[in-house]
Protein backbone atom coordinates (compact mmCIF):
# COMPACT_ATOMS: atom_id res chain seq x y z
CA UNK A 1 0.00 0.00 0.00
CA UNK A 2 1.70 3.64 -0.98
CA UNK A 3 0.71 7.38 -0.73
CA UNK A 4 1.88 10.19 -2.77
CA UNK A 5 1.34 13.76 -1.93
CA UNK A 6 0.15 16.54 -4.10
CA UNK A 7 0.17 19.98 -3.71
CA UNK A 8 -1.86 22.50 -5.21
CA UNK A 9 -0.24 26.19 -5.22
CA UNK A 10 -2.80 28.65 -6.22
CA UNK A 11 -2.97 32.67 -6.16
CA UNK A 12 -4.28 33.07 -2.38
CA UNK A 13 -3.20 29.81 -0.92
CA UNK A 14 -1.88 26.18 -1.07
CA UNK A 15 -3.48 23.04 -0.27
CA UNK A 16 -1.57 19.63 0.20
CA UNK A 17 -3.68 15.79 -0.63
CA UNK A 18 -2.68 12.63 0.56
CA UNK A 19 -4.17 9.83 -2.13
CA UNK A 20 -4.10 6.62 -2.38
CA UNK A 21 -2.36 5.06 -5.50
CA UNK A 22 -4.53 1.95 -5.64
CA UNK A 23 -7.87 3.94 -6.28
CA UNK A 24 -6.87 7.84 -6.01
CA UNK A 25 -8.86 7.96 -3.05
CA UNK A 26 -8.46 11.14 -1.26
CA UNK A 27 -7.36 10.44 2.24
CA UNK A 28 -6.68 13.75 4.08
CA UNK A 29 -6.08 17.69 3.35
CA UNK A 30 -4.91 20.57 4.29
CA UNK A 31 -5.13 24.52 3.18
CA UNK A 32 -2.28 26.96 4.00
CA UNK A 33 -3.33 30.74 3.26
CA UNK A 34 -0.44 32.87 2.18
CA UNK A 35 0.10 35.49 4.93
CA UNK A 36 1.67 38.13 1.91
CA UNK A 37 -1.42 37.06 -0.34
CA UNK A 38 -1.19 39.48 -3.13
CA UNK A 39 0.92 42.16 -2.86
CA UNK A 40 -0.31 44.35 -5.46
CA UNK A 41 -0.58 47.88 -3.25
CA UNK A 42 2.62 48.26 -0.70
CA UNK A 43 5.36 46.29 -0.74
CA UNK A 44 5.07 45.34 3.38
CA UNK A 45 8.96 45.37 3.81
CA UNK A 46 9.26 48.84 3.03
CA UNK A 47 5.39 50.47 2.70
CA UNK A 48 6.53 51.40 -1.39
CA UNK A 49 3.42 51.79 -3.02
CA UNK A 50 3.66 49.81 -6.21
CA UNK A 51 2.09 51.39 -9.41
CA UNK A 52 -0.96 50.04 -11.23
CA UNK A 53 -1.18 46.87 -12.87
CA UNK A 54 1.75 45.08 -10.32
CA UNK A 55 1.26 41.60 -9.01
CA UNK A 56 3.71 40.28 -7.16
CA UNK A 57 4.31 37.45 -3.83
CA UNK A 58 6.64 36.59 -1.33
CA UNK A 59 8.27 33.26 -2.12
CA UNK A 60 8.61 32.20 1.54
CA UNK A 61 5.18 31.85 1.96
CA UNK A 62 5.38 28.86 -0.81
CA UNK A 63 7.91 27.15 1.55
CA UNK A 64 5.84 27.99 4.47
CA UNK A 65 3.02 26.23 3.07
CA UNK A 66 4.86 22.57 2.85
CA UNK A 67 5.78 22.92 6.17
CA UNK A 68 1.85 24.43 7.51
CA UNK A 69 0.47 21.55 5.07
CA UNK A 70 2.14 18.28 5.10
CA UNK A 71 2.65 17.55 8.51
CA UNK A 72 -1.12 18.44 9.43
CA UNK A 73 -1.82 15.73 6.54
CA UNK A 74 0.04 13.18 7.83
CA UNK A 75 -0.97 13.67 10.92
CA UNK A 76 -4.89 13.92 10.05
CA UNK A 77 -4.28 10.93 7.89
CA UNK A 78 -2.99 8.03 10.73
CA UNK A 79 -0.84 6.70 7.47
CA UNK A 80 2.63 5.79 7.92
CA UNK A 81 5.09 8.21 6.56
CA UNK A 82 7.19 5.35 5.11
CA UNK A 83 4.29 4.68 3.43
CA UNK A 84 4.16 7.70 1.34
CA UNK A 85 6.28 6.99 -1.90
CA UNK A 86 6.80 10.48 -3.55
CA UNK A 87 5.09 14.16 -3.56
CA UNK A 88 4.79 16.84 -6.58
CA UNK A 89 3.13 20.06 -7.07
CA UNK A 90 1.70 22.11 -9.41
CA UNK A 91 1.61 26.12 -9.61
CA UNK A 92 0.22 29.23 -11.57
CA UNK A 93 2.19 30.19 -14.42
CA UNK A 94 3.93 32.71 -15.31
CA UNK A 95 4.91 33.17 -12.05
CA UNK A 96 8.76 33.46 -11.88
CA UNK A 97 10.80 34.90 -9.51
CA UNK A 98 14.74 36.47 -8.90
CA UNK A 99 17.27 34.10 -7.32
CA UNK A 100 21.07 34.12 -6.73
CA UNK A 101 23.17 30.79 -7.76
CA UNK A 102 22.30 28.96 -4.84
CA UNK A 103 18.48 29.21 -4.88
CA UNK A 104 17.86 32.27 -2.56
CA UNK A 105 15.05 34.47 -3.66
CA UNK A 106 16.82 37.77 -4.75
CA UNK A 107 14.07 39.36 -2.41
CA UNK A 108 15.73 37.58 0.99
CA UNK A 109 19.09 38.84 0.25
CA UNK A 110 20.29 41.98 2.51
CA UNK A 111 19.51 45.23 0.43
CA UNK A 112 17.19 44.06 -1.96
CA UNK A 113 14.15 43.45 0.41
CA UNK A 114 12.94 46.83 -0.66
CA UNK A 115 13.47 46.47 -4.21
CA UNK A 116 9.85 45.07 -6.07
CA UNK A 117 11.69 44.18 -8.93
CA UNK A 118 13.61 41.59 -6.47
CA UNK A 119 10.28 39.76 -5.98
CA UNK A 120 7.80 37.26 -6.96
CA UNK A 121 6.15 38.43 -10.19
CA UNK A 122 2.54 36.18 -10.26
CA UNK A 123 0.78 35.76 -13.06
CA UNK A 124 -1.35 38.30 -13.24
CA UNK A 125 1.42 40.82 -12.87
CA UNK A 126 -0.13 42.95 -16.21
CA UNK A 127 2.77 45.67 -15.79
CA UNK A 128 5.13 44.21 -18.91
CA UNK A 129 2.73 45.12 -21.12
CA UNK A 130 5.30 47.22 -23.42
CA UNK A 131 7.57 44.74 -23.29
CA UNK A 132 5.70 42.59 -24.41
CA UNK A 133 4.48 44.44 -26.92
CA UNK A 134 7.91 44.36 -28.22
CA UNK A 135 8.92 40.82 -27.96
CA UNK A 136 6.14 40.58 -30.42
CA UNK A 137 6.75 43.45 -33.19
CA UNK A 138 10.50 41.69 -32.82
CA UNK A 139 9.20 38.71 -33.92
CA UNK A 140 6.89 39.41 -36.29
CA UNK A 141 9.72 41.91 -38.35
CA UNK A 142 11.78 38.78 -38.29
CA UNK A 143 9.28 36.22 -39.20
CA UNK A 144 9.78 34.03 -35.98
CA UNK A 145 7.94 30.77 -36.77
CA UNK A 146 7.01 30.43 -32.87
CA UNK A 147 5.21 33.21 -32.62
CA UNK A 148 2.11 31.07 -34.59
CA UNK A 149 2.22 28.38 -31.45
CA UNK A 150 1.12 31.04 -28.71
CA UNK A 151 -1.53 32.67 -30.80
CA UNK A 152 0.22 35.56 -32.89
CA UNK A 153 1.02 37.16 -29.46
CA UNK A 154 3.34 36.44 -26.57
CA UNK A 155 1.55 37.48 -23.21
CA UNK A 156 2.73 40.25 -20.81
CA UNK A 157 1.57 37.23 -18.10
CA UNK A 158 4.61 35.49 -19.38
CA UNK A 159 8.07 34.84 -18.26
CA UNK A 160 10.15 37.04 -20.75
CA UNK A 161 8.04 39.56 -20.56
CA UNK A 162 8.28 39.84 -16.48
CA UNK A 163 12.65 39.51 -17.02
CA UNK A 164 12.58 42.22 -20.02
CA UNK A 165 10.37 44.43 -17.37
CA UNK A 166 13.38 43.91 -14.90
CA UNK A 167 16.34 44.71 -17.60
CA UNK A 168 14.94 47.58 -18.99
CA UNK A 169 12.97 49.33 -15.54
CA UNK A 170 15.96 47.83 -12.94
CA UNK A 171 19.28 47.15 -14.45
CA UNK A 172 21.23 46.69 -11.53
CA UNK A 173 18.35 44.17 -10.22
CA UNK A 174 18.28 42.45 -13.40
CA UNK A 175 22.44 41.97 -12.89
CA UNK A 176 22.19 40.87 -9.59
CA UNK A 177 19.85 37.79 -10.98
CA UNK A 178 22.00 34.65 -11.13
CA UNK A 179 18.44 32.64 -11.92
CA UNK A 180 15.23 33.52 -13.13
CA UNK A 181 13.08 30.79 -12.83
CA UNK A 182 9.26 29.80 -12.62
CA UNK A 183 8.72 29.72 -8.80
CA UNK A 184 6.98 25.92 -8.95
CA UNK A 185 10.51 25.14 -10.39
CA UNK A 186 12.02 26.56 -7.71
CA UNK A 187 10.32 24.70 -5.04
CA UNK A 188 11.35 21.62 -6.28
CA UNK A 189 14.57 22.83 -6.40
CA UNK A 190 14.34 23.65 -2.56
CA UNK A 191 13.15 20.08 -1.58
CA UNK A 192 15.02 17.87 -4.32
CA UNK A 193 18.34 19.86 -4.39
CA UNK A 194 18.10 19.46 -8.34
CA UNK A 195 17.54 22.92 -10.33
CA UNK A 196 14.69 22.05 -13.12
CA UNK A 197 12.45 23.79 -16.17
CA UNK A 198 9.47 21.56 -16.77
CA UNK A 199 8.50 21.54 -19.96
CA UNK A 200 5.39 22.32 -19.35
CA UNK A 201 5.97 25.84 -18.26
CA UNK A 202 8.61 26.01 -20.26
CA UNK A 203 6.64 24.92 -23.66
CA UNK A 204 3.51 27.49 -22.58
CA UNK A 205 5.53 30.25 -21.09
CA UNK A 206 9.19 29.86 -22.16
CA UNK A 207 9.30 29.89 -25.89
CA UNK A 208 10.21 26.36 -25.96
CA UNK A 209 9.67 24.87 -29.03
CA UNK A 210 11.15 21.80 -30.60
CA UNK A 211 13.40 21.29 -27.97
CA UNK A 212 14.87 24.80 -27.48
CA UNK A 213 14.54 28.86 -27.04
CA UNK A 214 14.35 31.01 -30.04
CA UNK A 215 17.73 31.69 -31.20
CA UNK A 216 20.45 34.39 -29.22
CA UNK A 217 20.13 36.91 -32.28
CA UNK A 218 16.13 37.33 -31.32
CA UNK A 219 17.20 37.92 -27.98
CA UNK A 220 19.81 40.30 -29.05
CA UNK A 221 17.38 42.37 -31.25
CA UNK A 222 14.90 42.77 -27.91
CA UNK A 223 18.25 44.56 -26.55
CA UNK A 224 21.99 44.26 -27.11
CA UNK A 225 22.76 42.77 -23.35
CA UNK A 226 19.72 40.53 -23.47
CA UNK A 227 21.37 38.12 -26.23
CA UNK A 228 23.10 36.02 -23.35
CA UNK A 229 19.45 36.00 -21.12
CA UNK A 230 19.41 32.12 -21.96
CA UNK A 231 23.03 31.39 -20.65
CA UNK A 232 23.61 33.77 -18.08
CA UNK A 233 19.96 34.00 -16.23
CA UNK A 234 17.95 31.03 -17.14
CA UNK A 235 19.17 28.01 -18.30
CA UNK A 236 18.31 24.93 -20.13
CA UNK A 237 17.76 22.00 -17.68
CA UNK A 238 14.77 20.97 -19.63
CA UNK A 239 12.92 18.26 -17.53
CA UNK A 240 9.55 16.02 -18.95
CA UNK A 241 6.34 15.82 -16.83
CA UNK A 242 5.90 12.92 -14.47
CA UNK A 243 9.60 12.42 -14.16
CA UNK A 244 11.71 12.51 -10.88
CA UNK A 245 13.53 15.68 -10.06
CA UNK A 246 15.31 14.02 -7.73
CA UNK A 247 14.58 12.98 -4.23
CA UNK A 248 13.88 14.88 -0.93
CA UNK A 249 16.43 16.45 0.78
CA UNK A 250 17.71 14.93 4.62
CA UNK A 251 16.83 18.76 5.14
CA UNK A 252 13.33 18.69 3.79
CA UNK A 253 12.26 15.25 4.82
CA UNK A 254 13.26 16.27 8.79
CA UNK A 255 11.03 19.36 8.23
CA UNK A 256 8.25 17.56 6.62
CA UNK A 257 8.27 14.36 8.57
CA UNK A 258 8.61 12.59 5.37
CA UNK A 259 11.29 9.62 4.21
CA UNK A 260 14.38 10.97 2.79
CA UNK A 261 14.77 10.52 -0.79
CA UNK A 262 11.40 9.64 -1.51
CA UNK A 263 10.55 10.82 -5.94
CA UNK A 264 9.97 14.74 -5.94
CA UNK A 265 8.82 15.44 -9.49
CA UNK A 266 8.97 17.56 -11.73
CA UNK A 267 7.03 20.69 -11.25
CA UNK A 268 3.51 21.24 -13.30
CA UNK A 269 1.11 24.22 -14.26
CA UNK A 270 -1.95 24.18 -12.20
CA UNK A 271 -4.54 23.90 -14.81
CA UNK A 272 -2.48 21.24 -16.98
CA UNK A 273 -2.29 19.14 -13.98
CA UNK A 274 -5.73 18.72 -14.02
CA UNK A 275 -6.76 17.26 -17.33
CA UNK A 276 -5.53 13.75 -15.80
CA UNK A 277 -7.07 14.26 -12.79
CA UNK A 278 -10.64 14.42 -14.76
CA UNK A 279 -9.75 11.63 -17.18
CA UNK A 280 -8.94 13.79 -20.04
CA UNK A 281 -6.03 12.38 -21.57
CA UNK A 282 -7.85 11.63 -25.32
CA UNK A 283 -7.97 14.19 -27.88
CA UNK A 284 -10.62 16.40 -27.96
CA UNK A 285 -11.75 16.66 -24.34
CA UNK A 286 -11.65 20.39 -23.38
CA UNK A 287 -11.15 20.82 -19.45
CA UNK A 288 -12.41 24.20 -18.00
CA UNK A 289 -10.67 25.16 -14.87
CA UNK A 290 -12.46 27.44 -13.47
CA UNK A 291 -11.00 29.33 -10.76
CA UNK A 292 -9.92 33.20 -10.14
CA UNK A 293 -9.16 32.89 -14.37
CA UNK A 294 -10.42 30.19 -16.51
CA UNK A 295 -8.11 27.89 -18.23
CA UNK A 296 -9.18 25.59 -20.81
CA UNK A 297 -6.92 22.66 -21.45
CA UNK A 298 -7.20 20.48 -24.46
CA UNK A 299 -4.90 17.74 -25.90
CA UNK A 300 -5.11 16.72 -29.69
CA UNK A 301 -3.53 14.41 -32.31
CA UNK A 302 -3.10 17.65 -34.51
CA UNK A 303 -1.09 20.62 -34.90
CA UNK A 304 -2.44 24.29 -35.69
CA UNK A 305 -2.28 27.61 -35.33
CA UNK A 306 -5.58 28.81 -33.14
CA UNK A 307 -5.99 32.92 -32.53
CA UNK A 308 -5.06 34.15 -29.26
CA UNK A 309 -4.37 30.87 -27.73
CA UNK A 310 -1.95 30.87 -24.74
CA UNK A 311 -0.19 28.20 -26.72
CA UNK A 312 0.36 24.45 -28.22
CA UNK A 313 3.27 22.39 -26.99
CA UNK A 314 4.05 18.61 -27.86
CA UNK A 315 3.45 16.45 -25.25
CA UNK A 316 2.42 19.65 -23.11
CA UNK A 317 -0.23 17.81 -21.00
CA UNK A 318 0.37 14.16 -22.13
CA UNK A 319 2.80 12.62 -23.80
CA UNK A 320 2.25 11.55 -27.61
CA UNK A 321 -0.48 14.32 -28.06
CA UNK A 322 -0.17 18.27 -28.58
CA UNK A 323 -1.27 20.11 -26.00
CA UNK A 324 -3.25 23.40 -25.60
CA UNK A 325 -4.03 26.66 -23.74
CA UNK A 326 -6.31 28.85 -24.31
CA UNK A 327 -7.85 30.76 -21.00
CA UNK A 328 -9.61 34.22 -19.08
CA UNK A 329 -7.88 36.25 -16.90
CA UNK A 330 -10.74 37.10 -14.72
CA UNK A 331 -13.71 34.94 -13.98
CA UNK A 332 -14.20 34.26 -9.89
CA UNK A 333 -11.90 37.40 -9.94
CA UNK A 334 -14.85 39.51 -11.63
CA UNK A 335 -17.44 37.80 -9.09
CA UNK A 336 -15.52 38.82 -6.38
CA UNK A 337 -15.42 42.56 -7.30
CA UNK A 338 -18.73 42.80 -7.60
CA UNK A 339 -19.63 41.49 -4.38
CA UNK A 340 -16.70 43.32 -2.58
CA UNK A 341 -17.67 46.53 -4.40
CA UNK A 342 -20.97 46.93 -5.90
CA UNK A 343 -23.73 45.57 -4.33
CA UNK A 344 -25.93 47.21 -1.98
CA UNK A 345 -26.25 46.96 1.71
CA UNK A 346 -29.53 45.49 1.78
CA UNK A 347 -28.65 43.19 0.03
CA UNK A 348 -25.66 41.84 2.66
CA UNK A 349 -28.14 42.01 5.27
CA UNK A 350 -30.55 39.42 3.21
CA UNK A 351 -27.98 37.75 2.84
CA UNK A 352 -27.73 37.26 6.85
CA UNK A 353 -31.16 37.09 6.97
CA UNK A 354 -30.96 33.81 5.01
CA UNK A 355 -28.51 32.66 6.65
CA UNK A 356 -26.09 32.21 3.40
CA UNK A 357 -23.38 33.92 1.96
CA UNK A 358 -23.57 37.04 -0.57
CA UNK A 359 -22.71 35.13 -3.04
CA UNK A 360 -24.97 32.01 -2.59
CA UNK A 361 -27.73 34.58 -2.09
CA UNK A 362 -27.13 36.21 -5.78
CA UNK A 363 -27.02 33.34 -7.34
CA UNK A 364 -30.52 32.16 -5.95
CA UNK A 365 -32.05 35.32 -6.82
CA UNK A 366 -30.41 35.85 -10.25
CA UNK A 367 -32.02 32.37 -10.93
CA UNK A 368 -35.63 33.37 -11.01
CA UNK A 369 -34.33 35.29 -13.90
CA UNK A 370 -35.00 34.17 -17.76
CA UNK A 371 -32.12 34.33 -19.84
CA UNK A 372 -32.08 37.65 -21.68
CA UNK A 373 -34.48 39.25 -19.28
CA UNK A 374 -32.39 41.66 -17.27
CA UNK A 375 -31.60 43.44 -20.49
CA UNK A 376 -27.68 43.56 -19.97
CA UNK A 377 -24.49 42.41 -22.07
CA UNK A 378 -21.22 42.35 -20.35
CA UNK A 379 -17.87 41.90 -21.57
CA UNK A 380 -15.66 40.03 -18.93
CA UNK A 381 -12.48 42.01 -19.36
CA UNK A 382 -12.13 43.19 -15.89
CA UNK A 383 -8.81 41.70 -16.02
CA UNK A 384 -7.99 41.78 -19.24
CA UNK A 385 -8.24 39.62 -22.04
CA UNK A 386 -6.49 36.50 -21.99
CA UNK A 387 -7.99 34.80 -25.25
CA UNK A 388 -8.27 35.29 -28.16
CA UNK A 389 -7.25 39.04 -27.70
CA UNK A 390 -4.23 38.37 -25.61
CA UNK A 391 -4.83 42.45 -24.48
CA UNK A 392 -4.52 43.06 -21.05
CA UNK A 393 -5.29 46.71 -21.80
CA UNK A 394 -8.83 45.68 -22.70
CA UNK A 395 -10.81 46.40 -19.59
CA UNK A 396 -14.43 45.34 -18.74
CA UNK A 397 -18.09 46.59 -19.90
CA UNK A 398 -21.74 46.86 -19.21
CA UNK A 399 -24.39 47.22 -21.90
CA UNK A 400 -28.08 47.89 -20.95
CA UNK A 401 -28.28 49.25 -17.53
CA UNK A 402 -31.23 51.37 -16.55
CA UNK A 403 -32.50 52.98 -13.25
CA UNK A 404 -34.64 49.54 -12.58
CA UNK A 405 -31.05 47.77 -12.84
CA UNK A 406 -30.66 45.71 -9.51
CA UNK A 407 -27.54 43.89 -8.20
CA UNK A 408 -28.72 40.11 -9.29
CA UNK A 409 -29.00 41.51 -12.92
CA UNK A 410 -25.56 42.66 -13.20
CA UNK A 411 -24.37 39.37 -10.67
CA UNK A 412 -25.96 37.19 -13.82
CA UNK A 413 -25.01 39.48 -16.24
CA UNK A 414 -21.27 38.52 -15.50
CA UNK A 415 -21.65 35.20 -14.96
CA UNK A 416 -23.20 34.87 -18.84
CA UNK A 417 -19.95 37.10 -20.30
CA UNK A 418 -17.63 34.48 -19.09
CA UNK A 419 -19.57 31.91 -20.85
CA UNK A 420 -19.60 34.10 -23.62
CA UNK A 421 -16.04 34.17 -23.41
CA UNK A 422 -15.74 30.57 -23.16
CA UNK A 423 -17.71 29.87 -25.78
CA UNK A 424 -15.22 32.50 -28.01
CA UNK A 425 -12.61 30.44 -27.43
CA UNK A 426 -14.42 27.00 -28.44
CA UNK A 427 -15.34 28.24 -31.79
CA UNK A 428 -11.77 29.68 -32.14
CA UNK A 429 -10.35 26.28 -32.05
CA UNK A 430 -13.13 24.58 -34.41
CA UNK A 431 -12.49 27.03 -36.84
CA UNK A 432 -8.80 26.00 -36.96
CA UNK A 433 -9.56 22.48 -37.28
CA UNK A 434 -8.90 21.60 -33.88
CA UNK A 435 -12.70 19.96 -32.78
CA UNK A 436 -13.74 19.96 -28.89
CA UNK A 437 -15.35 16.88 -28.50
CA UNK A 438 -16.30 16.70 -24.75
CA UNK A 439 -16.04 19.38 -21.67
CA UNK A 440 -15.49 19.21 -18.72
CA UNK A 441 -15.32 21.47 -15.93
CA UNK A 442 -13.40 21.58 -12.61
CA UNK A 443 -12.73 23.87 -10.02
CA UNK A 444 -14.46 25.57 -7.16
CA UNK A 445 -16.96 28.10 -9.09
CA UNK A 446 -18.56 25.23 -11.23
CA UNK A 447 -18.92 23.10 -7.83
CA UNK A 448 -20.65 25.42 -5.70
CA UNK A 449 -22.94 27.39 -8.45
CA UNK A 450 -25.73 25.65 -10.41
CA UNK A 451 -26.87 28.91 -11.86
CA UNK A 452 -23.23 28.85 -13.31
CA UNK A 453 -23.37 25.38 -14.40
CA UNK A 454 -26.57 25.42 -16.42
CA UNK A 455 -25.39 29.05 -17.98
CA UNK A 456 -22.31 27.42 -19.23
CA UNK A 457 -24.07 24.74 -21.04
CA UNK A 458 -26.53 26.90 -22.17
CA UNK A 459 -24.36 29.45 -23.74
CA UNK A 460 -22.14 27.06 -25.05
CA UNK A 461 -24.75 24.71 -26.25
CA UNK A 462 -22.64 21.53 -24.81
CA UNK A 463 -23.44 18.80 -22.62
CA UNK A 464 -20.24 18.69 -20.00
CA UNK A 465 -19.23 16.43 -17.41
CA UNK A 466 -17.40 17.65 -13.50
CA UNK A 467 -14.60 16.51 -11.88
CA UNK A 468 -14.90 13.94 -9.79
CA UNK A 469 -12.55 15.84 -6.94
CA UNK A 470 -12.89 18.93 -5.60
CA UNK A 471 -9.06 19.07 -5.62
CA UNK A 472 -8.35 18.19 -9.21
CA UNK A 473 -5.13 19.84 -9.50
CA UNK A 474 -3.98 18.53 -6.23
CA UNK A 475 -4.84 15.34 -7.37
CA UNK A 476 -3.01 15.46 -10.56
CA UNK A 477 -0.46 16.63 -8.93
CA UNK A 478 -0.24 13.26 -6.46
CA UNK A 479 -0.71 11.11 -9.76
CA UNK A 480 2.28 12.88 -11.50
CA UNK A 481 4.09 11.98 -7.78
CA UNK A 482 3.09 8.44 -8.12
CA UNK A 483 4.38 8.04 -11.96
CA UNK A 484 7.26 9.62 -10.60
CA UNK A 485 7.88 7.49 -7.95
CA UNK A 486 7.57 4.18 -10.64
CA UNK A 487 3.69 3.14 -9.16
CA UNK A 488 2.99 3.83 -12.70
CA UNK A 489 4.78 3.95 -16.18
CA UNK A 490 2.49 7.25 -17.13
CA UNK A 491 0.32 9.56 -16.91
CA UNK A 492 -1.96 8.05 -19.30
CA UNK A 493 -2.37 4.96 -16.80
CA UNK A 494 -2.19 6.89 -13.72
CA UNK A 495 -5.55 8.73 -15.18
CA UNK A 496 -7.17 5.31 -15.20
CA UNK A 497 -6.57 3.76 -12.02
CA UNK A 498 -6.65 8.03 -10.31
CA UNK A 499 -8.33 9.78 -12.22
CA UNK A 500 -12.20 10.89 -11.32
CA UNK A 501 -15.08 12.63 -13.37
CA UNK A 502 -18.81 12.83 -11.65
CA UNK A 503 -21.75 10.29 -13.44
CA UNK A 504 -23.69 13.58 -13.67
CA UNK A 505 -23.90 15.30 -16.83
CA UNK A 506 -25.09 19.26 -17.16
CA UNK A 507 -27.05 19.67 -20.21
CA UNK A 508 -28.31 22.60 -22.19
CA UNK A 509 -31.94 23.55 -21.59
CA UNK A 510 -32.97 24.40 -25.40
CA UNK A 511 -35.55 27.42 -25.18
CA UNK A 512 -32.44 28.72 -23.16
CA UNK A 513 -29.80 28.17 -25.75
CA UNK A 514 -31.85 29.75 -28.57
CA UNK A 515 -32.25 33.04 -26.56
CA UNK A 516 -28.39 32.80 -25.73
CA UNK A 517 -27.69 32.39 -29.34
CA UNK A 518 -28.78 35.97 -30.13
CA UNK A 519 -27.06 37.33 -26.94
CA UNK A 520 -23.88 36.06 -28.26
CA UNK A 521 -24.29 37.50 -31.31
CA UNK A 522 -24.39 40.93 -30.02
CA UNK A 523 -21.97 39.86 -27.35
CA UNK A 524 -19.99 38.81 -30.75
CA UNK A 525 -20.37 42.79 -31.77
CA UNK A 526 -19.05 44.57 -29.20
CA UNK A 527 -16.06 42.28 -28.87
CA UNK A 528 -15.03 43.04 -32.01
CA UNK A 529 -15.60 46.23 -31.70
CA UNK A 530 -13.91 46.82 -28.53
CA UNK A 531 -11.30 44.35 -28.98
CA UNK A 532 -10.04 44.55 -32.32
CA UNK A 533 -8.92 48.12 -32.62
CA UNK A 534 -12.39 49.80 -34.20
CA UNK A 535 -12.35 51.66 -30.94
CA UNK A 536 -9.73 51.60 -28.25
CA UNK A 537 -11.73 54.18 -25.94
CA UNK A 538 -10.46 51.07 -23.15
CA UNK A 539 -7.24 51.66 -23.86
CA UNK A 540 -7.24 55.49 -23.81
CA UNK A 541 -9.06 54.93 -20.31
CA UNK A 542 -7.13 52.53 -18.89
CA UNK A 543 -3.98 55.27 -19.85
CA UNK A 544 -5.17 57.73 -18.52
CA UNK A 545 -6.45 56.49 -14.99
CA UNK A 546 -2.70 55.61 -14.33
Amino acid sequence: MTYTLGIDYGTLSARALLVDTRDGREIASAVFDYPHGVIDEVLPATGVRLPREWALQDPQDYLDALTSTIPAVIRASGVDPAQIVGLAIDFTASTPMPAIADGTPLCQVAGYQGEPHAYVKLWKHHAAQAQADRINAVARERGEKWLARYGGRYSSEWFFSKLLQIYDEAPLIYDAIDTFIEAGDWVIWRLSGVKTHNMCAAGYKMLVQDGDYPSRSFFAALALGFAVVIDQKVGREFAPLGARAGGLTSEWADALGLQPGIAVAVANIDAHVTAPAVKATDPGVMVMIMGTSTCHIMSSDRLQEVEGMCGVVDGGIVPGLYGYEAGQSGVGDIFAWFVDNAVPPAYHQAARDAGVGLHSYLESEAARQAPGEHGLIALDWFNGNRSTLVDTQLSGMIVGMTLATRAPDIYRALIEATAFGTREIIEAFEARGVPVNELVAAGGLPEKNALLRQIYADVTGRSFKMAGSSQAPALGSAMHAAVAAGVYPDIGAAAVVMGKVKDELVTPIPENQAIYDRLYADYKLLYDYFGRGSNDVMKRLKSASR
